[in-house]
Parts: structure tokens; C-alpha cells; sequence
């Protein structure tokens, strides 16, 4: 063989390395001719923000004030405390109601949003039939406010009354309190627009019993620690957002002797236990005001890009970042990609509701798929996309969580911190799992699946940050 050419060095002589960015059609033409191609999943920015992103990236408070921001959400310790009613824990006066996501008024209000209020109407016995509690709210009777502002966090729909029981979350590092109603399951239930009576029938019993059990239980023990709770669940095939079997089943072994202890009646002990021990979902209560309390320690810091709270009221999502105090950044909610029960398909669909994208804010559920493999099965997909999408996250937020580690990479910690100059940057907008609700009133769950938040929350939250800059000299 001939030596190679000083000028042309070895690229006629060894076999090609190729990298392709951009569109697929040459790494699959390559690969099609058995040459190995390594795919760069680029993507340039968020078309508009290139000033904005430019003077944001430019702050010199930036690299410092994320740094503060994250290592404040890492260092949250939530403890379960207390379980009380939302009168009581919220201060919550009759007639006054508190939902999921960014404020939005009846008018406003999508499908299952208004069929959750019908239902807590209707429950606080402020109306006797579904027609009457509309009217009660059209006619601008009940006081609505999101769940965000009062330190509180709600699955779906996540309408609050005042007779409603509450989980009490303590971060025993920062000393902030957190708070997030009981789990009702899954179909019709009122988290999901439905408001029929079997929805008022158990509503009423998990305030009669259910509550008053789970609070004895709470009391006569040791604070629970949540955070423990989780990076075991994670260890164990749940992602901390539509799985959360192991943390439920967790959860029940540290409920269950105080339980038996707390001289109730042993058919309710029995249940209770049952209700809990039977719904995979009860633990989702608990990681969310757990996630929330983590995203609040890192709120309020001059200059941070870091995101702490994503969430959707079923017509709106929105994001806040640190760095901009409690302002929403908004864009129309999506339909969920998934799968349907039943009969039901996307026409169907509510668009994406819920706080619980408060757990993707702070680095689980749809953050953590790789954790849960089997998750695929309830929201669509495969294996491998599980893993890709945990893997891709890592490419937009700020750190990694060494208390929540995921097993099949090696250990390595969820990804953890939005940061939205790195969404503006590379296009890639976070991954969430999700329940979908039916955009009737009433309907109920009809499927769970896969979402993203609009890309237009970040342009504005990138916009905001650079017009929020202080002016040099």
C-alpha cells in the first residue's frame, strides 16, 4: 500500500467516520450501505429568540444565579407530616375553589375543568343538581384561583374545596410547607371532569374515613421521608408520574400499623387499605407537593433561566422561572399522544391538563422513563423510547439528581433543571407523561399518553429574562 498523502492525510486510506446533522436522508442512505454514521439530533433555535437568547446567555448573573437556583431544589428533604382539610390547610372558605394550572376563569375553562367544578359544587352542597351548580359558577358565585399560588398542586383537573382532604408536605431543609388532595384513582373520578354520584359517593367518603384514618396513621408516626420514597420507587420500575406502584404499595407499609393501631373500625381500616393497596396512583399525591416543594427552594433567584413550576388548566400551559418571580408564560395546551380505552380516540381528547407536571419540573416521571420500561405499556411506544427520552433531557436542564438514580444508565441521576435557554437553543422541548381526560364534562379518563409544553412558554420566558437584565454601568 502506497503511503498517504501528506495533504490528503488518511481519508482515502481508512474507512470513513461520518457524522450527518440535520435531516436523516444521508445517515439513512449511509446506513443503508453499511457504513457506520453517527446521527447529531441538532436543531437551531427557537425561530425569534435569537436576541433575547443571546443577552440572556450574555448575563453575568446567569451561570451563578442557576447554580444558587439548583442546588436549592437539589437539597429539598420533603417529609409527609400531616394529612388535614383544605379548610384547614388552605384556609379554604365556602365557595372557594382551587384548580390546576395557570388562572383561568368558567368562561375559559375547558371540558373536564368545568365538570370537576360542577362536582366540587356539588359536593360542598352549594348546589343540588348539575344544571344548578353551572349556574352557580356562570354566574360568578365561586372564587377560583390556581392551586400554585397557595403552595398546593392538583392532579388533572385539580379542583380543591374546602371539605376536601389534603396531604401536608414539609421540606425540612428550607422549612416550606406543600400541600396536595387525596388520589381517587383512575376512570370516573372527579380529577378527570367527572362529577356523577358515585363521584360525590366516594368524594364523601374519603373525607369521612379515608382522611380522618390517614391522619391518625400520619400523626402517631415518625415524618415520613418522601424523597426516601422515591428514589427507591425509581430503583424498582416506576418513573414517579403515571407509574407509581411501588411508591403506593411504599407508602401503605408505613401507613399500615399506626392504621391498625388508631382503634377505628376494622372495616374501614380494611378499606382504606384495600382503596390504597388497589390504586397505583395514590403515591402521585405525594410526589407532586414533594416536587413542588424541590421547585420552590429554587424560585426567586435574579438572573436564573432554571424552571420551577410547568403546568396546564386543560386550556393553557404554562411555565414560571426563577428569575421572573410568580409570572406565567403561556401557550395553548396540547392533545396528548397515547393511548385510549375503550372506544375512546383523540376526538375524544381534552387538550393537557394537570400539575402534575410539577414532577418532569423537578427530574421524574416522563424525565425518569428509563427508569420504568414498563411504562411504555400504559402510554404508548417502545422500550428504546423510554431510554432515548431520559437521555435527551439530559441535554436541557442544569444538573443531576444523585438522590434519584435510574438503573439501567449505570446510576446516573435523573436530569434535573429546565433551563430555558437550553429549550431555546436546541429546539428540544421537555418530555411529560400524562393522563387524558374527555373534553366532555363528565366523560371522565378516556387514555394516557405523551406531551409537550408549546414551544411559545419559552420564547416568552427567554424574552422576559433578557428585558428583566439590569442595564450596565
Amino acid at each position: 500500500m502506497s503511503a498517504p498523502n501528506p495533504r490528503g492525510g488518511t481519508l482515502l486510506t481508512r474507512d470513513p467516520s461520518v457524522v450527518t446533522v440535520g435531516a436523516d436522508l444521508l445517515a439513512d442512505a449511509l446506513a443503508a450501505q453499511a457504513v457506520p454514521v453517527t446521527a447529531v439530533d441538532w436543531r437551531p433555535p427557537l425561530p425569534g429568540t435569537a436576541d433575547a437568547l443571546a443577552a440572556v446567555l450574555a448575563d453575568a448573573r446567569r451561570e451563578a444565579a442557576n447554580t444558587v437556583a439548583i442546588e436549592r431544589v437539589l437539597a429539598s428533604t420533603p417529609h409527609l407530616v400531616d394529612v388535614k382539610p383544605a379548610s384547614e390547610a388552605l384556609g379554604l372558605k365556602a365557595g372557594q375553589f382551587r384548580h390546576a394550572g395557570p388562572p383561568i376563569d368558567w368562561a375559559r375553562a375547558s371540558g373536564p375543568m368545568r365538570g370537576a367544578l360542577i362536582g366540587a359544587v356539588l359536593f360542598e352542597g352549594l348546589a343540588d343538581t348539575p344544571e344548578a351548580a353551572e349556574k352557580f359558577l356562570a354566574e360568578g358565585h365561586a372564587e377560583l384561583d390556581s392551586c400554585h399560588h397557595h403552595h398546593a398542586v392538583g392532579p388533572m383537573a385539580g379542583v380543591v374545596s374546602p371539605s376536601m382532604w389534603m396531604f401536608e408536605l414539609e421540606d425540612t431543609t428550607h422549612g416550606t410547607r406543600a400541600w396536595c388532595s387525596l388520589n381517587e384513582g383512575l376512570g370516573k373520578v372527579l380529577r378527570y371532569g367527572a362529577y356523577g354520584p358515585e363521584v360525590i359517593e366516594r368524594l364523601r367518603w374519603m373525607s369521612a374515613v379515608l382522611g380522618p384514618l390517614l391522619r391518625t396513621a400520619v400523626r402517631a408516626g415518625e415524618a415520613i421521608d418522601i424523597r426516601a420514597i422515591i428514589a427507591q420507587m425509581l430503583q424498582m420500575g416506576d418513573e414517579g408520574h403515571n407509574r407509581n406502584r411501588a411508591g403506593t404499595l411504599m407508602l401503605l407499609r408505613e401507613l399500615l400499623p399506626n392504621m391498625i393501631d388508631s382503634g377505628a373500625p376494622t372495616s374501614d381500616i380494611a378499606e382504606a387499605a384495600r382503596f390504597v393497596g388497589g390504586n397505583d396512583h395514590f403515591f402521585l399525591n405525594l410526589d407532586m407537593p414533594a416536587c413542588k416543594l424541590a421547585m420552590d427552594a429554587g424560585r426567586d433567584v435574579p438572573g436564573s433561566s432554571l424552571v420551577v413550576a410547568m403546568a396546564r388548566n386543560g386550556t393553557d400551559f404554562g411555565i414560571q422561572v426563577s428569575g421572573t418571580g410568580d409570572r406565567w408564560y403561556t401557550g395553548p395546551a396540547e392533545v396528548p399522544d397515547g393511548l385510549y380505552l375503550g372506544a375512546y380516540g383523540p376526538d375524544d381528547a381534552n387538550p393537557d391538563i394537570g400539575d402534575s407536571a410539577i414532577t418532569e419540573t423537578a427530574g421524574i416521571g416522563g424525565f425518569a422513563m428509563a427508569a420504568a420500561p414498563a411504562i411504555v405499556r400504559f402510554i404508548g411506544g417502545e422500550v428504546d423510547d423510554a431510554l432515548a427520552a431520559t437521555r435527551r433531557m439530559y441535554e436541557i436542564t442544569l444538573a443531576e439528581n444523585p438522590a434519584y438514580q435510574i438503573p439501567v444508565l449505570d446510576f446516573r441521576g435523573t436530569p434535573t433543571g429546565i433551563d430555558v435557554t437550553k429549550v431555546v437553543r436546541t429546539g428540544i422541548l421537555p418530555q411529560i407523561n400524562t393522563g387524558i381526560a374527555g373534553k366532555v364534562a363528565g366523560t371522565g379518563q378516556v387514555g394516557a399518553g405523551l406531551v409537550t409544553p408549546p414551544a411559545d412558554c419559552f420564547v416568552a420566558a427567554v424574552q422576559a429574562l433578557a428585558e428583566a437584565i439590569p442595564p450596565i454601568g
